[in-house]
């Protein structure tokens, strides 16, 4: 008897209690009707047996049993396994959809999530969760910048969305830089960092992400040496790029990307702030209010940037985009979808056959040299439209996206010609076919035969 009530769920153990009172006479069959939610006929059936077999009578009779509707153990071993050798790389959704297209086994797919499961074979987010251990800041100021961009609405509705370039020190999280930018582009950080340099000097070590400003997408290409254009740049400084892994792994920068994204914003709406330029001779006031309250003390007073020590030339030629081009016969090559005609002198002569170096600064200007001189050229062709096969980055994508704007603001595209046209031939009335010319005064005396036509 201790037994069966221990078994017995609450509602079980709430309708022997009702039916003892009852029993007893001490409640009415219609107050137990009510407090059960049951009829007074069906509260005297179970009364009756309740006189007669105690409360075990009460107690469900499926108690115990197996379930009618469970499925064979034969099944759910069968489909483990088919798992285990045919999908153990595959979601418990996939799986179920594998298992009844190309074994003609339904399962539902949380039953066969609980399998995978109790199988060991799929684990569930919470046991997929990875923890990122904290990284202990670097002990001297200027050893290691963190460096990202932040596509954002940071003029809300009163302006278009724009990059905010970060940079933060790893020792104190002290902001050292912020600008505006439409776009994360390697010029954009081309311009950041010489602004930089100018105000602080070099630090020893840039960590940024994987985005390609700073990484090489392919490690097998066979041009580039291996290193991006801000890379190259930042190797000829005698500067470090490190690449974090994960966006954690950058956790001060990005923490401080979110930080701005709520009080820069908040900032400037109260200064009505709404594009870049405004917004740029705002940032250096933020910047020290920001510091001013947010920057920590570094564990070591020492301050490892270094002096520029660089010319403006020689830095200009530094922070911009450096190929190589390889010269024709007939001292023409390629670039950027223009063709380049080096005009001809005693150096341009010896050049077909050799490659020359070409540079691509901020401002537009485009040079070629030679072992350090410049060689004078032309263009031949300028189209510069974005075209439809153009490959862009998401992170450039805004920015492209205003260039097509505003290039079909310029000049509507030509209208193209249909795959059909409609021809443009007039007839004349004279035939050439001699054939086709027999044939007609043959219809024509006809004509005049049967008819009587003068013509």
């Amino acid at each position: 008897m201790g037994m069966g009530w221990v078994l017995m769920s609450e509602r079980e153990l709430n309708r022997i209690e009702v039916l003892s009172q009852l029993s007893q006479c001490r409640v009415t069959a219609t107050t137990a009707a009510n407090v059960l939610g049951l009829s007074r006929r069906q509260v005297h059936r179970l009364l009756k047996k309740f006189q007669t077999d105690g409360p075990a009578a009460i107690r469900h009779k499926a108690r115990g049993r197996a379930s009618n509707n469970r499925i064979d153990p034969a099944v759910r071993e069968f489909a483990v396994t088919l798992v285990r050798e045919n999908y153990i790389d595959f979601g418990p959704t996939f799986a179920a959809e594998k298992l009844e297209e190309d074994h003609g086994l339904k399962v539902s797919r949380e039953t066969l999530r609980k399998w995978m499961q109790d199988a060991g074979i799929w684990l569930s987010r919470k046991q997929r969760r990875t923890f990122h251990q904290p990284r202990l800041r670097r002990e001297c100021f200027g050893e290691l910048i963190q460096i990202d961009g932040s596509d954002h609405h940071w003029f809300e509705d009163r302006g278009p969305s724009c990059t905010l370039l970060v940079f933060i020190d790893d020792a104190t999280s002290t902001l050292m830089h912020l600008e505006f930018v439409k776009s994360e582009s390697t010029f954009s950080y081309f311009g950041a960092l010489e602004a930089y340099l100018h105000e602080y000097g070099r630090p020893v070590a840039f960590y940024s992400d994987k985005h390609t400003v700073f990484r090489v997408a392919s490690q097998g290409a066979e041009s580039g040496h291996g290193m991006t254009q801000f890379g190259r740049a930042l190797n000829e400084l005698n500067i470090e790029i490190l690449c974090a892994n994960s966006s954690q792994a950058k956790g001060r920068v990005e923490r401080a990307n979110r930080t701005l994204q709520d009080r820069l914003v908040k900032e400037l709406r109260l200064e009505g702030i709404s594009d870049m330029d405004a917004a740029n001779a705002f940032l250096p006031a933020f910047r020290d209010h920001y510091n001013a309250k947010f920057a920590k003390t570094p564990r070591r007073p020492d301050n490892l940037h270094r002096p520029l020590n660089t010319e403006p030339d020689r830095l200009a030629d530094v922070l911009c985009w450096r190929d190589e081009r390889y010269v024709g016969k007939q001292l023409a090559f390629s670039y950027d979808r223009q063709r380049i005609i080096l005009q001809e002198n005693e150096i341009t002569r010896g050049l077909p056959g050799k490659y020359v170096e070409s540079y691509e600064f901020a401002d537009g200007r485009l040079e070629f040299r030679w072992k350090g001189v410049s060689l004078p050229y032309s263009i031949f062709d300028k189209d510069q439209r974005v075209t439809h096969a153009a490959i862009t980055e998401n992170k450039h994508l805004s920015a492209v996206l205003e260039h097509i704007k505003a290039e079909q603001d310029k000049a509507p595209p030509k209208k193209p010609r249909a795959g059909k046209q409609r021809s443009r031939y007039k007839p004349t009335g004279r035939r050439n076919d001699g054939w086709n010319s027999k044939l007609a005064r043959a219809a024509a005396e006809k004509c005049k035969a049967s008819q009587g036509c003068d013509n």
